[in-house]
């Protein structure tokens, strides 16, 4: 597990001015006690690294001090700005979660742009809020706890659960999940089966999967009108919220040209914590969906999980 030191915490008491160290914080559900940025948002404590420092200390010809880039917690020994939102830091005082990497440069109110004429917290400081509180000092350490995301693929098909031909579809699917965070830095977590179009087989199968906390369930096959095609009468009852728009954009943009796009019954929704989709069985069709899905996986995840970055 990797260790993070703390090697300094700040304050500041206006917005737009440099922190000054502090002997000691005291983190709340607001954030840093008497700092000008606590509040009830996602943005309550900022971090940076030593690491950052030391690049822009040779760009500003001078020695940065603790503080000056307006971070609550100055920090040694990991690339603060490779972690990811949802990614936890933890120790036996304090919880913290990422919630933003990085920020929008408002150069005008910053007091290091405004010597330097740039900034390097915008680029690689990162944000988080407080889960558990507690009092941080200098010399402290944090766990650092990746957030993976897990995404579970299920095929319905009668003759692919037989072996008499492969599937195509779930792994399609997982190569298209790779390859959409591949620059990222997120960790995955992909797991495929491969099902009868069987409905308790199904219904049990995704009750399974919200058990045991997955964030993502993409099921591929048996949204057609044939009478083994049984997903969405399964699926729709078991929903907390459905998310008709998802579907209904695909259909229609893919229905203007291929009108049989318009007999998918693909449905969208949630379950507890976990967000479902049910997919047309075809490669092609999977390849349509997935395109249209994977920009919106990040922010359903994050609000799922009370991430709102508004």
């Amino acid at each position: 597990m990797t260790q993070i030191k703390v090697l300094s915490v700040n304050i500041s008491e206006k917005k737009g001015t440099v922190k000054h160290p502090v002997n000691s914080i005291e983190l709340n559900s607001y954030g840093v006690k008497n700092d000008a940025h606590s509040g009830s948002w996602h943005r309550q404590v900022s971090l940076l690294g030593i690491e950052s420092f030391d690049k822009f200390s040779k760009e500003a010809n001078r020695k940065i001090t603790f503080g000056e880039f307006a971070e609550n917690i100055t920090t040694e020994g990991f690339q603060l700005f490779k972690m990811s939102p949802l990614d936890i830091l933890k120790n036996e005082k304090a919880t913290l979660m990422v919630t933003q990497i990085g920020k929008k440069c408002h150069g005008d109110n910053c007091a290091i742009f405004k010597e330097v004429g740039n900034c390097v917290m915008p680029k690689e400081g990162i944000f988080a809020k407080v889960i558990s509180g507690g009092t941080l000092t200098a010399d402290d350490t944090f766990n650092y706890i990746p957030r993976k995301f897990s995404f579970d693929i299920i095929t319905l098909s009668d003759r692919a659960s037989k072996g008499e031909y492969k599937d195509l579809s779930g792994p399609e699917i997982e190569r298209m999940i790779v390859d959409n965070y591949s620059k990222s830095n997120r960790k995955l977590d992909i797991n495929r089966t491969i099902i009868p179009d069987e409905a308790n087989l199904l219904s049990q199968n995704i009750t399974n999967l919200i058990n045991s906390g997955s964030d993502v369930v993409i099921t591929t096959g048996g949204t057609g009108i044939a009478q083994r095609d049984i997903t969405p009468e399964v699926i729709k009852p078991m929903l907390d919220k459905e998310i008709p728009g998802i579907m209904e954009f695909i259909r229609v943009k893919y229905g203007a040209t291929i009108p049989s796009a318009l007999l998918s019954r693909s449905v969208a929704g949630t379950i507890d914590k976990t967000l479902v989709l049910a997919l047309p069985g075809s490669v092609k069709a999977v390849k349509e969906y997935m395109s249209e899905i994977l920009p919106l996986i990040d922010h359903i995840v994050y609000s799922l999980n009370g991430l709102e970055r508004h």
